[in-house]
């Protein structure tokens, strides 16, 4: 069993329901349901009863909601001692970093930080933007990579990269909406976003909701707390023809035959990633670090 799908289940099972765990996760309800089969699948047991009013743990089921809880917790609270046992070393790096960084943005960073920095190890976690700007106030990381830039001085911050964000769909559809210039926006109507909980990156999925309701899309509630969506979740819900989601050119992400990349016309949403560290931070390896980014054009 993955922690993601652990993740999945007690969501399902605290929700009491298949719709309500998607807002939750942000995820479709097909998504949920595949994932839920596949562990009862994994595991040889039934461990959900689904009815049309909702869902309810069988007795297996409960064991497993009690036991998914209890490996979550331990999990968080090794991530959290390890980073407050690694913050002491002055030859550790910790950095924070989203899902979706371009592959080739670190590559030189980092090889030019184990040149003048030999000493120094970077001690990477995947983290969305609020997590990583509360790590930062609890010093639990050094720098951090993110969708948005934290207001007031109490820290420095540096444009590395900005994606002109195009759109994912099934391979029928872009064949559909896309001209010479890739798709439009108000063309999207009707197809669910699949996107990110607010709670992760509020300023980020205010301007994205913001430039889609402005072209005539409607938007989903925000599903509160949840995790991130992970790429093979956005590209099975995409497959199905009923939703969309934004992605870089250079997405990382192996795209499968039934979807299709466009660019958006107009370049209406561009992503922009900030490196953010302590202003009163003085620490050499963090100083390269920053300093081996190439100075981006002006947001």
């Amino acid at each position: 069993m993955e922690l993601r799908e652990l993740r999945v289940f007690v969501a399902v099972a605290e929700e009491g329901g298949m719709s309500a765990a998607a807002r939750r996760l942000h995820v479709s309800q097909s998504a949920l349901s595949q994932t839920v089969t596949a562990l009862e699948r994994q595991l040889g047991v039934k461990l959900l009863v689904r009815s049309s009013t909702g869902v309810r743990t069988t007795e297996a089921g409960a064991v497993l909601l009690s036991e998914a809880r209890a490996v979550i917790a331990r999990h968080d609270q090794a991530v959290r001692t390890m980073a407050a046992l690694t913050a002491q070393g002055a030859d550790t790096l910790r950095l924070g970093i989203p899902l979706e960084l371009p592959a080739d943005l670190l590559t030189p960073v980092l090889a030019e930080l184990s040149r003048a920095c030999p000493d120094t190890r970077v001690l990477a976690r995947h983290l969305p933007t609020a997590a990583q700007l509360a790590a930062l106030h609890a010093d639990e990381l050094d720098v951090g990579l993110m969708r948005e830039r934290p207001a007031g001085p109490e820290f420095d911050a540096m444009l590395v990269v900005r994606e002109n964000l195009g759109v994912l769909l099934a391979a029928e559809q872009a064949a559909e909406l896309a001209g010479p210039r890739g798709v439009r926006l108000e063309a999207l109507g009707g197809l669910e976003w699949i996107g990110f909980p607010r709670s992760g990156s509020p300023a980020w999925w205010d301007e994205i909701t913001s430039v889609l309701r402005g072209h005539g899309l409607e938007i989903g509630p925000d599903p509160g707390e949840g995790e991130p969506v992970i790429a093979e979740v956005k590209l099975a819900a995409v497959t199905t023809g009923r939703a969309f989601a934004l992605a870089p050119p250079n997405w990382a992400q192996p795209i499968p035959e039934t979807v299709v990349w466009s660019p958006l016309v107009g370049d209406p949403l561009v992503r922009r990633t900030w490196a953010v560290w302590p202003a009163h931070s003085r620490r050499r390896d963090v100083g390269h670090f920053i300093a081996a980014f190439e100075q981006p054009a002006s947001p």
